[in-house]
């Protein structure tokens, strides 16, 4: 993990494929959101997301606002990663395991940020942090094995 990173990884009782089902609906993401701040997929975006899709999503941290997603890495089934307007990625990592399960690796990572400085003196390093492992454990209670 770099530098201006932060991830955990959980091991879940289900197929990446199941995962990434998850992962590539935008509609589904507020029931994995940790954070809290994942409102709802705004209406006229993809149903499925794709290597380059623009996906908006409606959030609340404080006040309500709404964002801009581009996915800018996608391989099916393992690996979907997408950035807001200032840079930032969020990534999602699945390894299948010898037993069925899944690995999953969630990462808040800024090293791509227009400004990677501001987001390390703020609290969103940690902050997110703490949300990526709620999003895990709302994961894994999706498939408790």
């Amino acid at each position: 993990m770099g530098q201006r990173q932060v991830s955990s990884t959980r091991t879940i009782a289900t197929t990446p494929e199941k995962i990434f089902e998850l992962l590539a609906d935008p509609a589904k993401h507020p029931l994995l959101d940790g954070s809290g701040s994942v409102l709802a997929a705004q209406n006229g975006g993809p149903e499925r997301l794709s290597l380059g899709a623009k996906f908006g999503m409606d959030m609340k941290m404080g006040p309500s606002y709404k964002i801009l997603n581009t996915v800018v890495e996608f391989e099916e089934g393992r690996l979907i990663a997408w950035r807001h307007f200032n840079g930032h990625r969020w990534r999602w990592a699945l390894t299948l395991l010898d037993d069925g399960r899944t690995q999953v690796t969630e990462t808040f990572d800024w090293s791509t940020a227009r400004v990677p400085l501001l987001i390390s003196l703020s609290p969103f390093p940690k902050r997110n942090k703490v949300g990526i492992e709620k999003s895990l454990a709302r994961l894994a209670e999706m498939f408790p094995g």
